[in-house]
């Protein structure tokens, strides 16, 4: 089961609760119908944490009941990110039908030996890509090229527990098995993305989703050095014309320990 649990109250949705509190400033409401931010080990809320959707540049912040409201337009699916001092990044794929109805986001507080790689989304791949895609409506920002690369420390302590390289939400991948699973409409696809550590493939990511973990192998760690991790985009199997990258969106890139 995963730690970081989204829980969608389907009580919300009856009768009783179909009159909405008027909107406070930054679009946070103090009613009980609003969705909200809790610690995910004590349920306790969390105030201002900061939510937002990178693609449409919106952001809002919980209050001290840990509610917000989504006051935002949601399409297709999209990354809706939540970010608090203190607390693990998170994200969640969310489309029209989540957004419209109250959520409960459990966040889970840092460890001293997490690293946060990126909390930026991050656009990989050549800016060509068929409507079909997946998410690829939602794309908005421009690509960095095929690969992303990131160094980042990690202590001697690490080796004492096993570490995962943990992708908080990625969209667009459109790999065969993505397809299989309807997560795109085209009927050509890509090889997936692969993941790189410290120069070693670990894994290849094949569908689209939130809250992915890759174990680092312990062999490969540069205990109290200089690590690295890359991600390059998938390339179009069907495209013989030229070299075509899958187009993908991740964020919320972190080291966690367990």
């Amino acid at each position: 089961m995963r730690k970081l649990f989204v829980l969608i109250l389907t009580l919300f949705l009856t009768c009783t609760f179909a009159v909405q509190a008027e909107p406070l400033t930054g679009g946070v409401k103090e009613t009980g119908n609003a969705s909200r931010v809790l610690d995910a080990k004590t349920d306790a809320p969390i105030e201002g944490a900061i939510i937002s959707i990178p693609q449409i540049g919106y952001k809002t912040k919980t209050d001290e009941n840990g509610a917000f409201a989504l006051n935002a337009s949601i399409n297709g699916e999209t990354i809706m990110s939540v970010r608090k001092s203190g607390y693990r990044p998170f994200s969640i794929t969310i489309d029209k039908n989540i957004a419209s109805r109250p959520m409960i986001l459990g966040i889970q507080k840092s460890d001293m030996m997490d690293v946060v790689i990126d909390e930026d989304m991050i656009h990989l791949g050549d800016d060509t890509f068929s409507k079909g895609s997946a998410n690829c409506n939602e794309f908005k920002l421009k690509a960095v090229g095929p690969t992303y690369v990131k160094r980042f420390k990690m202590t001697a302590n690490t080796l004492n527990y096993n570490n995962y390289l943990v992708i908080g939400s990625i969209i667009g991948v459109d790999t065969k098995m993505a397809h299989n699973m309807k997560q795109n409409d085209i009927e050509s696809y890509s090889s997936p993305p692969e993941v790189f550590f410290n120069g070693k493939k670990i894994a290849e990511i094949k569908l689209n989703g939130d809250d992915q973990k890759i174990k680092l192998p312990k062999s490969l760690i540069r205990p109290d050095d200089i690590n690295e991790i890359a991600i390059q985009t998938g390339i179009n199997l069907f495209n013989k014309v030229r070299l075509d990258y899958d187009d993908i969106e991740l964020m919320n890139l972190s080291v966690q320990t367990e």
